[in-house]
């Protein structure tokens, strides 16, 4: 339930990932950045900026071909003599994590295609073996390698299909632990470690086609809700030479079941590491597998009264595989929230001890680089804003304060892909009235390379110029929340004007940031200020913003009711403003934003007058299981906070103006949602209005038109039943 239209940037680290999504590639030295540029592949050395064309686009066309292959993504082997280039890639699911690999030899220039006589575009994953003679990769379902002397092609596993799949994942592992990369190369290239689910429990949600064909057809997607068993799992080993698997014998509650969001190998090749979450994700064991008995050991166990935190929260690089090792693998580090912050700990691999690295009341919000060499962890916080993000860095052995790299004069939000040396990184930036700006620093002491390009924008962006305005405002309870607003044009105190309140209010969103755009509303066709709109959002508790861990967790089994709360408060506060036209207020938002939209019109109907909901939840037990019971707990033993908190059950206060949008292929919040809010709609009589959108997913974009035509029908139907400008 994820918005799907919040902005993220995407930093590809040297070799780790598989994701398709193109991004810089650094040199093991770090001091060489790798890009695609008018299909040629360009070097960039540090510090003197010197770039080269490494790779012709005339090397990249396939021999018979006109054109350079379209570079989607590329990868080079540890020895650094070959690449391999992922191009022609097909969508599955969010992202396009299915296409054609090519190896390019860049001694011999020599270029081959792998996976010869398998479809097109139906390779996933594929990754050079450690010592660049092989290439594994992921198709239909199970594992292949191929030899890159003799191109001969070897299947190590035969047995998947659609509900076992093999060294990839199912619908809600892949959209809700981020999982998509499912195997893993042993580090003398003798075994590959993988996950296979067995999905053949697991029910479908049956979207109907009705526009492809003449007859409507049937497209299954095996999809968990809240209250089934996931798929199970298993965690194989497989030899190269013999294709026989090992299993791992990882404990699971045989009904209940559980979890491993997170599997590498142990820095050796003797051992796997993962992380095994118990069904409700408030249980997780770090356990070391003996690849050789299968039996597994735990070496680091937490709980939390809530849930614990996966991956993408606090390390978003290695969706796609890989571990921070410290000591040469004596020890990793992990994040955890254990003291109310969210903190960085170097934990022993024997498991006999731990050592808090990060301290203070601040949250750690993404982990950038590891400098063993020095002694540095370098992560992203915000101690004194949280609409902000700054980079920081502080001794790896826990001693001495964090250090904020980021310059005093940038305030703002800075993204930063750091090299695997801690020298060099590109850096972003933005605040409100700043637009984005990328430029290559070194580090630590973050010099411009190219120019002092973000000190220059922020000289010349003026603040006045912007119409976004941040602000705080308290709860019934004193709790302070950030929000932004953006006043109309032309502003009279002495006149009163409607309020749009755009909203997300779940642990997955954060609307409040200090960034260029932010108040970007994306559906409206025309400018809410110049129009007259006073536009708004706030972050209530329970958003995934920098305030610790209480913050975000105390909405454990009350989402739809403590964050609507939340918001009502808030708006009850704004609608006593003297220049607030009390009469036309709005509220709007997409997936968990819908379902918030819905909440806040049906349980608040004396503040808001006019609603549009777009994809959202209005039944907590339609939705998947992952994402549902790590918030609100499971439904056969909570099925009261699952009531409490769905649209739904208040769907008979209805007042004021509603429009309904879904997609009616939406894999991820199902349309079957919009039809049960619809019917107890009319059980009650309640007049609301409603679009549906064929076969179109989450994001409503497929199909020429559509985004257009979502963007005038949003407008107007604003316009229509929220009128703008002053009276």
């Amino acid at each position: 339930m994820k918005t799907f239209f919040l902005f993220f940037l995407f930093f590809i680290s040297f070799n780790l990932m598989a994701q398709p999504p193109q991004g810089i590639h650094w040199n093991k030295a770090g001091n060489t950045v790798f890009t695609v540029q008018d299909n040629n592949i360009v070097a960039t050395q540090f510090p003197a900026m010197e770039s080269s064309t490494l790779i012709s686009a005339a090397e990249l066309t396939p021999t018979g071909a006109t054109e350079p292959l379209a570079v989607r993504n590329f990868f080079f082997s540890n020895d650094e003599k070959k690449l391999l280039i992922y191009t022609n890639s097909k969508k599955v699911w969010r992202y396009d994590t299915r296409g054609d690999y090519w190896v390019l030899n860049l001694i011999n220039k020599k270029l081959t295609k792998l996976g010869k006589g398998r479809p097109a575009s139906s390779l996933m994953f594929a990754k050079f073996s450690p010592n660049g003679n092989k290439v594994a990769y992921v198709c239909e379902h199970n594992i292949y390698v191929e030899d890159l002397n003799t191109n001969a092609i070897k299947a190590l596993t035969t047995d998947g299909n659609y509900f076992l799949i093999n060294g990839t994942f199912d619908w809600a592992y892949e959209e809700e632990f981020f999982c998509r990369d499912g195997f893993r190369w042993s580090p003398d290239g003798a075994k590959i470690a993988y996950w296979q689910i067995n999905a053949k429990n697991t029910r479908n949600y049956l979207m109907i086609n009705n526009t492809d064909s003449s007859y409507p057809f049937i497209k299954p997607v095996e999809y968990p809700i809240a209250g089934q068993a996931p798929s199970p799992f298993k965690i194989g080993v497989v030899e190269i030479a013999t294709a026989k698997t090992k299993w791992m014998q990882i404990p699971t509650d045989p009904v209940l079941q559980s979890y491993v969001p997170r599997m590498e190998w142990a820095n050796n090749n003797k051992e796997l590491i993962l992380q095994h979450l118990n069904r409700k994700q408030n249980v997780s064991d770090i356990l070391l597998c003996n690849i050789k008995t299968g039996q597994p050991k735990t070496i680091y166990h937490e709980t939390d009264s809530a849930w614990i935190d996966i991956l993408a929260l606090w390390d978003e690089d290695y969706s796609y595989g890989g571990w921070d090792w410290l000591n040469n693998g004596d020890a990793f580090l992990w994040a955890s929230e254990k003291d109310g912050w969210r903190h960085l700990y170097s934990i022993r691999k024997n498991g006999k001890s731990e050592l808090k690295i990060t301290n203070g009341n601040y949250d750690v919000m993404g982990i950038s680089a590891i400098d063993q060499k020095n002694g540095y962890v370098y992560f992203l916080a915000s101690p004194f804003n949280a609409t902000q993000k700054y980079l920081y860095r502080t001794k790896l052995d826990g001693t001495g304060t964090a250090e904020r790299l980021s310059p005093e004069n940038q305030n703002g939000f800075h993204e930063y892909a750091v090299s695997p040396t801690a020298l060099f990184a590109e850096h972003i930036f933005s605040n409100h009235y700043t637009p984005f700006v990328r430029e290559w620093i070194s580090l630590p002491n973050h010099q411009g390379l190219d120019g002092n390009l973000v000190n220059t924008a922020i000289a010349q962006a003026d603040p006045a110029n912007s119409n976004v305005q941040f602000f705080k405002i308290k709860n019934k309870d004193g709790i302070e929340m950030d929000g932004w607003k953006v006043m109309p044009e032309h502003f009279d105190s002495t006149k009163k004007y409607p309020v749009v309140f755009y909203v997300y209010t779940e642990p997955w969103g954060q609307n409040v940031k200090d960034e260029y755009g932010i108040a970007h509303n994306f559906l409206y066709n025309g400018n809410m200020s110049k129009d007259g709109y006073i536009y708004i959002s706030i972050d209530n508790r329970g958003t995934p913003v920098p305030k610790g861990r209480e913050w975000r967790k105390c909405i454990y089994r009350k989402i739809g009711r403590l964050n609507i709360s939340d918001q009502a408060d808030a708006a009850s506060q704004i609608l006593q403003w003297p220049y607030v036209d009390t009469s036309r207020i709005a509220v709007w938002g997409w997936s968990g934003g819908g379902s918030a939209t819905q909440n806040l019109m049906f349980q608040y109907p004396n503040i808001y007058k006019t609603g549009i909901a777009v994809a959202g939840v209005a039944s907590q037990f339609t939705y998947d299981n992952i994402y549902q019971e790590r918030y609100m707990g499971l439904p056969q033993e909570d099925s009261a906070d699952f009531v409490a908190g769905s649209p739904i059950t208040y769907a008979k206060n209805l007042q004021g103006h509603l429009l309904l949008i879904h997609g009616t292929g939406d894999d991820n919040v199902h349309y079957q949602n919009m039809e049960l809010l619809v019917n107890k709609l009319v059980k009650y009589g309640k007049q609301f209005d409603m679009m549906s959108y064929p076969n179109r997913t989450h994001s409503i974009s497929e199909e020429p038109g559509t985004r257009e035509h979502l963007i005038h029908l949003y407008t107007r139907y604003l316009q229509q039943y929220c009128l703008p400008g002053p009276r």
